[in-house]
């Protein structure tokens, strides 16, 4: 049977309790052993099918126990307050993998390497990028508080704002390496203080990384 033909352009935000840089990134294993993360995602332009998704926001957490192809993971969705009924499903859909050609999308594979899905949540979603500086900040009221900004020169206190290209990705062509801090106090505990996080672009279909 052929998948729904969706699409959604904005921008992600992405921290994990990984050194900057993430070895994920560079296939890798995680830096203390585990990997913990949340992504959110600001949609400028979506469809699913014929339903429009412009202007929401949704995310999600995620922890594996070792490395993320090693399985075992454990994940959970947050679809804007301000989405209807349908639109809600067609972004639970979308972040769980589905309606996705096998292997083409971040969220396909990590459906993979998943075990246990937990409710999708509701919630007001105050996210703000600003690509251009480097920063980011996402609250969830009485949940979650987060942001992102440029990593700094320890001498100088310069920010220090590298870019990882990935040609092939399957989340991304081309992203800042940031410093993330969050606390979410959710089924999926999150702790971060400075560790990995990074800003980018997004263009994403049923069939991967729209490049």
């Amino acid at each position: 049977m052929a998948h729904v033909e969706w699409s959604m352009q904005g921008v992600e935000y992405n921290n994990c309790n990984c050194n900057w840089g993430c070895p994920c990134q560079f296939n890798s294993l995680p830096s203390h052993g585990d990997c913990r993360a949340l992504c959110f995602v600001q949609i400028d332009r979506g469809h699913f099918g014929d339903l429009k998704l412009d202007g929401l926001r949704w995310g999600i957490f995620a922890a594996w126990p070792k490395a993320v192809h090693l399985g075992n993971g454990t994940f959970q969705t947050v679809v804007d307050s301000r989405a209807d009924e349908k639109q809600r499903a067609a972004i639970e859909a979308i972040s769980h993998g589905r309606e996705t050609d096998v292997g083409a999308l971040i969220w396909q594979v990590f459906s993979t390497t998943v075990t246990q899905v937990l409710p999708t949540l509701v919630r007001p979603i105050d996210l703000r990028i600003d690509k251009a500086a480097g920063t980011a900040s996402l609250r969830i009221p009485d949940f979650l508080e987060a942001s992102s900004r440029p990593i700094t020169n320890p001498v100088t206190g310069a920010a220090h704002r590298p870019r990882l290209t990935l040609p092939s990705g399957f989340e991304f062509q081309d992203a800042e390496m940031t410093s993330g801090t969050a606390r979410c106090s959710g089924a999926i505990d999150l702790d971060f203080h400075d560790t990995h996080a990074h800003l980018a672009a997004i263009h994403w279909s049923t069939h991967g990384v729209v490049r």
